[in-house]
């Protein structure tokens, strides 16, 4: 039995996230069910993409999906090896236990094969993450990782918490710990998913990782906020919500918008950013583009040409002027 308990707490947001989750995977699963292979192949390209580009890797979709399909790709050589390497990864998940280190250590090894020297070995050194020039996190001492690592896959594997809260919590536990000199990020993303797609196989084509890339300093923040506080509630909070998020960008369901308007929505794709823009409005309807461009990472502008699209799909409408005016879902 593991002694071993994560600082966090069940919280009544957790619970109302859990419950809409489970809403929206019965959804999803008929959905899932009915998928072309095509869709789960687009889906498993946008994870991919998205979760390397977390990582300052610059390969599109398009060419993600290229070298899917064996063709040539003129893009930097590590980028390449990243993206040839993820494939090879999400692929091999299934054949993988979320608690055994032995697992973990085999995808690391898939994952980082021609990027780091030793790929697969626990780190020999101490490790510090950074954000530009200021140190945002100094990981524990190499000579606690494999206790910690350890404590931390045996209590995934006895815990009687919901897989959904346990996902987050790994994910957390796993990106403080930084068990490997290098790709713990992809790899903390990977072995989420993992845990989701060993609770229910689908998830393990939803692309999260997309949702998070929109809001890549979001991530970060909430990372450092958990590491202050020395608990990982608000970092749990923040992956059920982009869970629910993506369940209904995948359902053609943004949050706060209503049944009809969904429906109508449905057959109309929209990308992770606009979702997240409507999100963001719904919210607050005063939202401004530099604000969600500042979430989403990415310039004011590219934010601003998406308002301009969905104004011209007929789903924005600007009601006052351009300062101090508000921002009506249609």
């Amino acid at each position: 039995m593991s002694a071993y308990k994560p600082p966090f707490s069940v919280t009544p947001l957790m619970l109302n996230q859990v419950i809409e989750i489970g809403e929206l995977i019965g959804h999803w699963a008929a959905m899932s069910g009915r998928t072309s292979p095509l869709l789960r192949k687009e889906n498993r390209i946008r994870t991919i993409q998205a979760s390397l580009a977390i990582e300052h890797n610059s390969l599109t979709a398009d060419q993600v999906t290229a070298l899917m399909e064996g063709k040539r790709v003129l893009a930097p050589a590590k980028d390449i090896q990243e993206v040839r390497n993820a494939l090879l990864a999400y692929d091999k998940m299934l054949a993988w236990k979320s608690h055994q280190l032995v697992d973990l250590q085999s995808a690391h090894r898939m994952l980082m094969a021609g990027l780091v020297d030793a790929p697969g070995q626990l780190r020999s050194g101490s490790v510090g993450i950074y954000r530009g020039e200021r140190l945002v996190h100094m990981a524990p001492p190499a000579s606690q990782v494999l206790r910690l690592i350890n404590d931390l896959l045996l209590w995934l594997q006895e815990t009687d918490i919901h897989p959904l809260i346990a996902s987050a919590v790994f994910h957390y536990e796993f990106e403080f710990i930084h068990p490997f000199a290098d790709g713990n990020g992809r790899m903390g993303r990977l072995w989420q998913t993992l845990i989701l797609s060993e609770w229910r196989e689908e998830l393990g084509w939803l692309p999260v990782e997309t949702l998070i890339h929109y809001q890549q300093e979001r991530y970060y923040q909430v990372l450092g906020q958990c590491d202050k506080a020395s608990d990982c509630t608000p970092f749990i909070e923040f992956m059920l919500g982009n869970i629910i998020a993506a369940l209904q960008e995948g359902l053609g369901k943004p949050t706060g918008m209503s049944e009809e308007m969904s429906e109508e929505m449905s057959e109309e794709k929209l990308t992770a950013l606009e979702v997240l823009i409507l999100q963001k409005i719904a919210a607050q309807p005063t939202v401004t583009a530099k604000s969600i461009a500042q979430d989403a990472n990415v310039s004011a502008r590219t934010v601003e040409r998406a308002l301009q699209t969905l104004q011209q799909r007929g789903k924005l409408q600007r009601v006052g002027a351009k300062k101090g005016g508000i921002w009506r879902l249609c």
